[in-house]
């Protein structure tokens, strides 16, 4: 009798082991897809397919190596988003690094927030780049937060972004910006805190533009090219900083070709 007592008892033991053996394997499991889940980037796609007014969209994420693009996306490989209408409002927040966003709009009157806090991320925006609408009248403001990130904003074709009002605000290092206007009347102002930024501006037209940058920071590289066909540029620079530069202005208006 007491070696099948302890014979059974050693059947409850082995069963009790094995169920507790399978809820561990259950639970590392289950935190192996969680994990998995947390972890991946996150990819919003917009395609606008009529030309509304007044729309407001505002898009946020929070994290690292997401992504904002267009809707004939597919998930790890974007395409840029395509707005179009007039008095679009668009409010984008990326927060965190190696994010990225990729845009297009075409319309007038466009009102443009873009918060980016973080490093190594990407913005690509192109306003009307095909001169459907044209690109009047546009409130643009970047805001920047970190280091070694990549921006190109081109606005409008043909001289058609007139009384742009675009600013930019950057507060970190090693970050490169890149910016293309068909300007109007348009002003275009940079406030850059940081040092080994690289700025390259390109403005041409017919009616004139207005460029104020503001730097401070070491080791600065500036290419600036003013080119308003038998019109007037406005350009003020104020960078301070040790170490070395590299600045090159060319204001042109339908004259003698040059360079630096």
């Amino acid at each position: 009798m007491k070696k099948y007592l302890f014979i059974l008892r050693t059947k409850d033991s082995v069963r009790e082991v094995f169920e507790l053996l399978t809820t561990v394997l259950l639970g590392f499991v289950l935190l192996i897809i969680s994990v998995n889940i947390f972890a991946a980037d996150n990819e919003i796609f917009i395609d606008q397919s009529s030309g509304a007014s007044n729309s407001n969209i505002d898009l946020e994420q929070l994290g690292s190596g997401n992504i904002i693009g267009g809707a004939d996306a597919a998930a790890g490989s974007m395409t840029d988003l395509n707005l179009i209408g007039t008095g679009l409002t668009l409010d984008i927040n990326q927060i965190g690094d190696t994010n990225k966003f990729l845009g297009d709009i075409v319309g007038d009157s466009y009102t443009g927030f873009f918060e980016f806090d973080g490093n190594s991320n990407t913005f690509n925006m192109n306003t009307d780049k095909t001169n459907t609408y044209g690109a009047d009248s546009s409130n643009v403001n970047v805001d920047v937060t970190g280091n070694s990130n990549t921006f190109t904003l081109n606005h409008a074709t043909a001289a058609l972004a007139s009384t742009l009002d675009l600013d930019w605000i950057i507060n970190g290092s090693s970050n490169s910006i890149t910016s293309a206007i068909d300007i109007d009347a348009a002003t275009n102002y940079m406030d850059i805190d940081g040092s080994d930024n690289t700025i390259t501006y390109d403005g041409d037209g017919y009616a004139g533009g207005y460029f104020y940058l503001d730097h401070t920071g070491s080791n600065r590289t500036f290419n600036i090219q003013q080119q308003s066909t038998l019109d007037n540029d406005w350009l003020k620079i104020i960078s301070s900083g040790t170490s070395t530069s590299s600045v090159c202005v060319i204001q042109n208006d339908q004259g003698t070709s040059t360079g630096c």
